[in-house]
């Protein structure tokens, strides 16, 4: 019988004592994290030669770290945004190992010195108000399945909410006596509570009584759910998006971006929300970011597009030459001398 090694023993607490007891991080990072590391075995095994049983800490090395990285991106045509997220899996396991095995510090500590690649900024893919009402009047709210769908793309829009975050309501999750709001949970566990419009709150009120929700004791059931009665996941949601977009794309050809996904809806919210005048800081936690850094972006991309737009407009318009008065030396000294 093989004898367990130390990376086994070790990378075995760290997945399942560590991360969701001790810091309490949730599932989807945990299975992040494990996938990670189920890339990094199949690279050392499959492309090394190391046999998974055989695979000891003292194995790893900054080196063979970097290598897999850069097999991420030549073999598995893993993005820049991916293959950081697998270096943060191993940089927050060499942080474990540091107070775990100090004896090996220096070694973690050459790991962790490995930098995150930057990667070019993404334009942010949002849909216009059209494009929202389009794809929100595309379900057929004559079958039952339609206006759950409908009911459900609303909610995703007028809340902002991140796809897990969707699939994890509950029904108890919902307030809808007014004001309506919805308490959504989202990375790290974190909670916060997004008030709702009126017509989305009208919406929720009967679909729950329509599909029987509407008492105190279904308020641990999911608040979306498939024809099995499982909870949506996020690639069930992804799946009833993707069909309506299709619908939207062929009967009004351009009226949405090219690539429609749920983060989309997140997006447009709070694009809408910045034209509309809404103060950064009040998005920033509708959305639950971290910072207004992160919110920011949404500012730049408007001032972006209003740029863009003033560009077209006066294109073919500008002078081509120099204004008479730049060729006046004593009124450049002059306009010099004011700064």
């Amino acid at each position: 019988m093989t004898k367990p090694t130390d990376f086994a023993y070790h990378l075995t607490g760290f997945l399942t004592k560590y991360l969701p007891s001790v810091i309490g991080v949730s599932r989807n990072t945990v299975l992040s994290y494990r996938d990670s590391f189920a890339l990094l075995l199949r690279y050392c095994a499959d492309v090394r030669g190391i046999k998974i049983e055989k695979l000891e800490i003292s194995t790893l090395s900054r080196a063979l770290i970097e290598d897999f990285l850069s097999w991420l991106e030549t073999e598995r045509g893993c993005c820049t945004t991916t293959r950081n997220q697998r270096l943060a899996a191993i940089h927050a396991f060499c942080r474990y190992m540091e107070l775990e095995d100090p004896t090996r510090l220096y070694l973690y500590q050459q790991i962790l010195a490995i930098p995150v690649k930057k990667a070019a900024a993404k334009a942010i893919n949002y849909l216009s108000l059209d494009g929202i009402k389009a794809v929100l009047n595309a379900p057929d709210t004559g079958t039952l399945s339609g206006r759950r769908d409908m009911v459900l793309l609303s909610l995703m829009y007028d809340s902002g909410a991140r796809v897990q975050e969707i699939a994890d309501l509950t029904v108890s999750d919902l307030r809808l006596s007014d004001p309506p709001t919805i308490k959504l949970t989202g990375k790290g566990s974190k909670s916060r509570i997004v008030p709702l419009m009126k017509p989305t709150a009208q919406l929720l009120r009967q679909y729950l009584k329509e599909n029987c929700l509407d008492s105190p004791s279904h308020g641990t059931e999911p608040l979306f759910s498939n024809r099995s009665h499982q909870k949506l996941t996020r690639f069930g949601i992804r799946y009833i998006l993707d069909r309506y977009v299709k619908l939207v794309q062929e009967s009004a050809p351009g009226i949405l971006p090219d690539v429609v996904s749920p983060h989309s809806f997140r997006h447009s919210k709070a694009m809408h929300l910045h034209q509309a005048g809404v103060n950064l800081v009040y998005i920033r936690d509708l959305l639950g970011h971290s910072s207004i850094q992160v919110t920011e972006i949404y500012a730049k991309t408007d001032s972006l597009m209003k740029r863009k737009a003033l560009e077209a407009a006066y294109e073919g318009t500008a002078a081509t030459s120099l204004p008479s008065w730049q060729q006046d030396s004593s009124l450049l000294a002059w306009l010099k001398s004011l700064e």
